[in-house]
C-alpha cells in the first residue's frame, strides 16, 4: 500500500503536518489547510486509491484494504489528533527590515522594531533562522552581492549577541536580484534595500 503519495511537487513542501497516521491495523490519512497553497495527497490501497484536494478530508484504509473517505470538521481534526497536532513545529515566520541606502544601517523605522523582531526570532526553541539580504538597483551587480550580504551578516551578528546559536543561523546576500519593487538599473528604491528574516 502507497499511503500518502503526493500528487503535485508543492506538496514535498506542504506535508510537514498534512499526512496523520492513526494507530495499527487501520491507517488514516488527513489533509490539512495549506496557507495560501493547495494540497493534495494520494491514498492507496491494494483495490483502490483516492486523492484527498479538500482540507480536513480523510482517508482510511482498514487491515483488509478496504478504502474509505470521509470530510471532517476543524474541530473534529482538532479534538480526535490534539497531541499530535500540537506535536508540529511552529509555522515558518518572515520578518522584515530595511537600511539606509549605500550600507548595513536601519531605517529609523526597522531600528524601533528591531527588538520586537530580534525577539520574535529568537524565541523558538530548536530552530533554525536564515537571513537573506537585499539590495535596490543602485551600483554594480557585483557591489550589492557584496552589501546585501553586509546586510544579512550584520543581522545575522544581532542575533547571535542575543544568545542565538551562531550554527542555527545563516546569512546569505542576493543582491538586486530579487527586488519587491521591480525597477530599471540605479533607481534608489527603499523597499528593495531589505533583511528578510525566515524563522523555521
Amino acid at each position: 500500500m502507497n499511503a500518502a503519495k503526493p500528487v503535485t511537487r508543492l506538496l514535498g513542501l506542504m506535508l510537514l503536518g498534512t499526512v496523520v497516521a492513526g494507530c495499527a491495523p487501520a491507517t488514516r490519512v488527513v489533509l490539512l489547510p495549506q496557507e495560501g497553497r493547495q494540497g493534495a495527497v494520494e491514498v492507496r490501497s491494494r483495490e483502490a486509491s483516492t486523492v484527498l484536494t479538500t482540507p480536513y478530508s480523510e482517508a482510511k484504509v482498514s487491515a483488509q484494504q478496504q478504502l474509505e473517505t470521509d470530510q471532517l470538521t476543524p474541530e473534529q481534526v482538532n479534538r480526535r489528533y490534539q497531541q499530535l497536532l500540537a506535536a508540529q513545529p511552529a509555522p515558518e515566520q518572515q520578518l522584515t527590515l530595511y537600511f539606509e541606502t549605500g550600507g548595513s544601517h536601519l531605517t529609523a523605522e526597522s531600528t524601533n522594531q528591531l527588538a520586537d523582531v530580534l525577539a520574535r526570532a529568537t524565541a523558538r526553541p530548536g530552530g533554525e533562522i536564515i537571513v537573506t539580504g537585499h539590495t535596490d538597483s543602485v551600483g554594480t551587480v557585483e557591489s550589492n552581492d557584496q552589501l546585501s550580504l553586509q546586510r544579512a551578516s550584520a543581522i545575522r551578528d544581532l542575533l547571535v549577541s542575543r544568545g542565538f546559536d551562531r550554527a542555527r543561523v545563516d546569512a546569505v546576500g542576493r543582491g538586486e536580484r530579487q527586488p519587491v519593487v521591480p525597477t530599471p538599473d540605479n533607481t534608489p528604491e527603499p523597499r528593495n534595500r531589505r533583511a528578510e528574516i525566515t524563522i523555521r
